[in-house]
């Protein structure tokens, strides 16, 4: 394998864990310790908010007037987009019944969690997509309490199209709070008194550790990093527009990586000229951003075949995929480790981000590997059942009692034997050693 790093990253998406898990243990155990008084303490401290934590209807409909009628438009859109999409996502998975050869009878049974938290973030920009692509998911999977949360907004409430989002898309309690306050509070309930069983939406690093620490008490949607992007671009691809897509993605945070991985040098080398350059030509904010980003974690990787850049992408399994390339279908059905892939130059990662449908909460770091992103299916459980027919118990007892006496579990084999000697009296079945140690 020939491959040859033509910008290689000086840091990592790991290079500041450390710090924001000392910052999210403390902040929990206080939280844990001392509850809703915590909240509104790091609340105020954090973000400056000692307004209300749960908004009123009246409330609601008070800052949501401050939305144009184009912005409802452009977000009612999007969400329906979302929606459609999820509630395809929900009826491909279906309950259903089976008479298995030896008469037993089993089943699935698909059900919504209770409760979801959908969380916002705040900060440098009004985060509208985030608000609804977790309602609008959580709502078409048919869980019946969303509380969303996002955090103050310019010293204000929540941004008031963000809290549109939230609304139109199907909350039914919305809360002004952010951060690790925010998740721990959906995470135990506090506020509502309904503890979630679900805790899904990106944040920066202190919200992401907040949610890996809480795992386990709560489901989450992805162990969630910096936003990531890579581009998969052939000799044909477009270098304006490629360089375009990488900083598109780069200005979502300092520490956001963005990968180009081609088998031109001729485009390598001028998507590298050109990145810089569009980068100082954004706003201060952004420009601060995709400046970092680029500098710190930016790659571009050449390589001698598309089989090399196949290889070479499930390896980053980045959070979004983009393919710059001819023979599309090539691409789909050998790739595979991706969150997102958004395949040919008119599919670009901001559609996705923002409202073409599928979901734009999607594994970084790796994760990719082994898990998609956030979807219907996870506010669902998949619940299993089964009956036994008098007719089936002879085969599958005798079976169950001769493993688990194997096993050395005498237990388990007698809560078979006994209901062969109940329904079968006087009859003699195989049904191995009993165990006498």
């Amino acid at each position: 394998m020939s491959v040859s790093w033509l910008k290689k990253a000086i840091k990592t998406p790991d290079s500041n864990t450390a710090e924001a898990r000392q910052v999210v243990e403390e902040m929990l155990a206080t939280i844990k310790d001392q509850g809703e008084a915590a909240v509104r303490h790091y609340a105020q401290k954090l973000d400056s908010w000692t307004g209300d934590i749960i908004l009123s209807p009246e409330q609601i409909a008070t800052q949501i007037r401050e939305v144009p009628a184009d912005v409802r438009r452009d977000i009612d859109y999007a969400i329906d987009q979302v929606y459609a999409f999820a509630c395809a996502q929900r009826q491909s998975v279906q309950d259903f019944a089976i008479t298995l050869p030896s008469g037993l009878v089993a089943g699935q049974k698909v059900l919504p969690v209770s409760t979801v938290g959908c969380y916002a973030p705040a900060g440098r920009y009004a985060h509208i997509a985030s608000a609804y692509m977790g309602v609008a998911t959580a709502r078409a999977a048919g869980v019946k309490n969303i509380i969303a949360c996002s955090g103050p907004y310019l010293g204000q409430s929540i941004h008031p199209c963000v809290l549109y989002a939230f609304h139109r898309a199907g909350a039914h309690t919305i809360m002004t709070l952010g951060g690790v306050q925010a998740i721990a509070s959906m995470a135990w309930g506090l506020f509502t008194g309904k503890a979630a069983d679900v805790v899904v939406g990106p944040g920066n690093k202190f919200v992401a550790e907040a949610k890996r620490t809480l795992f386990g008490q709560v489901g989450i949607d992805v162990f969630a990093g910096p936003s990531e992007v890579a581009v998969i671009a052939d000799e044909h691809a477009d270098a304006d527009i490629v360089a375009s897509d990488l900083v598109g993605q780069a200005e979502h945070g300092h520490e956001s990586p963005a990968w180009l991985f081609t088998n031109s040098r001729e485009l390598a080398e001028q998507v590298m000229q050109k990145v810089p350059q569009l980068i100082d030509q954004l706003p201060p904010v952004a420009r601060d951003a995709a400046s970092c980003a680029w500098r710190d974690y930016g790659e571009v990787i050449v390589c001698d075949s598309r089989e090399e850049m196949v290889e070479i992408s499930d390896r980053y399994a980045s959070e979004h995929l983009e393919v710059h390339a001819a023979d599309l279908d090539w691409w789909r059905d050998n790739l595979s480790c991706y969150g997102s892939l958004f395949l040919g130059e008119e599919t670009t990662v901001a559609f996705g981000d923002k409202c073409s449908g599928p979901n734009h909460v999607l594994p970084t770091k790796g994760a990719a590997r082994y898990s998609g992103g956030l979807s219907v299916h996870k506010f669902l459980k998949t619940l299993t059942w089964q009956q036994m027919s008098r007719d089936a118990v002879p085969q599958i007892a005798q079976t169950t009692a001769r493993i688990s006496r194997m096993e050395g579990m005498e237990a388990h084999a007698r809560t078979a034997e006994v209901r062969l000697e109940k329904y079968f009296a006087g009859q003699s079945f195989q049904l191995g050693s009993p165990v006498t140690r």
